[in-house]
């Protein structure tokens, strides 16, 4: 009986390696794949170049897609008006969508594979997504975006196993001992240094700005609307201020933040759009996590016309335009969408 095909997204780091052997072990013919997506070609010269050392030892084929046109169409031109726009992006979450399992796909079909797979954290039964069993490492808020008709096709071999398992695996095989040593990414791919000096090369961001109250009135300067996200409470003035002041909203068309107290600062409710749900409800309780290093709150859900209106059970600070917004029922993924707007009720 043939072996099922499955194209394996690869890295260069431990996981997805750890991911190719655990498919392997599972009796798949397996092929991997390196995307060279940013324009930055002493990053793909590495990470290209493990791939194919672990491919290399793993005994499999390591095809290479140069994908950087519809990754700059799709993700970081987003990325870049996003933030002109006075929004905060998440980039992540729409290259998941565009390009892992976007492109990935397609060329999971041009080689015949039956399925695609990745070292994600993250598990799935074909119908919906289900957080990994390694809460720490969990990356289904990143993938809340992905089209549900591809789940049936998608495989996370690392999606029931902890990190410190997939290191041990990889530390009791010598020739992959250097894998598990390597230092982990855990910035956008494109991002050496600060989102501040990507956004350099393609705005004016050192634009100094009024700072405004809630009331409109002048109380400080700014170095830039786009040096600041949601929340931030440094990097700008406000004259005679007693406490901490903290950026409530940006408006980048007069190149201004307005600030306020932590307690201005609080929301319960936000509307979404762009939906990507994995449920056919319109009206449901949730859980939702608004970022993604943040505790998920519970939350009442009403869909009308692919936007969602989410009113919160507790207070949330800092939530930010831009962001996603994914809804969970316990360790299953519901969906979610973009935050359009926040409010205090």
């Amino acid at each position: 009986m043939k072996k099922q095909k499955v194209l394996l997204g690869m890295s260069g780091g431990v996981d997805s390696t750890i991911a190719a052997l655990l498919l392997k072990e599972e009796g798949y013919e397996v092929e991997g794949l390196y995307m060279r997506l940013h324009t930055n070609p002493q990053y793909h010269d590495l990470h290209q170049g493990r791939a194919q050392k672990a491919a290399d030892f793993l005994g499999i084929k390591l095809h290479i897609l140069n994908a950087e046109d519809k990754f700059n169409q799709n993700v970081f031109e987003p990325f870049i008006q996003t933030y002109k726009d006075g929004d905060t992006p998440n980039p992540c979450a729409l290259c998941n969508r565009t390009m892992k399992f976007g492109e990935m796909i397609r060329y999971a079909d041009e080689v015949n594979a039956d399925y695609l797979a990745t070292g994600h954290y993250i598990k799935t039964d074909g119908k919906y997504f289900y957080q990994a069993d390694d809460d720490t490492k969990d990356q289904s808020y990143f993938l809340f975006y992905v089209k549900k008709d591809i789940l049936p096709r998608l495989k996370f071999p690392l999606g029931d196993r902890k990190k410190s398992e997939i290191k041990k695996i990889a530390e009791s095989i010598i020739n992959l001992e250097s894998f598990a040593k390597q230092k982990e990414s855990t910035e956008i791919c494109f991002v050496e240094t600060t989102y501040t000096d990507v956004l350099q090369k393609y705005c004016n961001v050192d634009n100094e700005g009024d700072v405004l109250n809630i009331n409109g009135e002048i109380v400080g300067k700014h170095k830039g609307y786009m040096h600041y996200t949601i929340g931030k409470r440094r990097g700008f003035s406000v004259h005679g201020a007693r406490e901490p002041h903290y950026v409530l909203s940006i408006n980048a068309k007069d190149n201004q933040i307005i600030v306020g107290t932590r307690d201005q600062l609080s929301c319960n409710y936000v509307e979404l759009d762009n939906l990507n749900m994995f449920t056919h409800e319109n009206s449901f309780q949730a859980s939702v996590k608004l970022r993604y290093r943040t505790q998920a709150v519970q939350c009442n859900v009403k869909i009308k016309d692919q936007k969602a209106y989410v009113q919160l059970k507790e207070a949330v600070f800092g939530v930010a335009t831009g962001q996603a917004a994914v809804f969970y029922e316990g360790n299953k993924l519901l969906g979610g969408g973009w935050i359009v707007s926040t409010k205090e009720n």
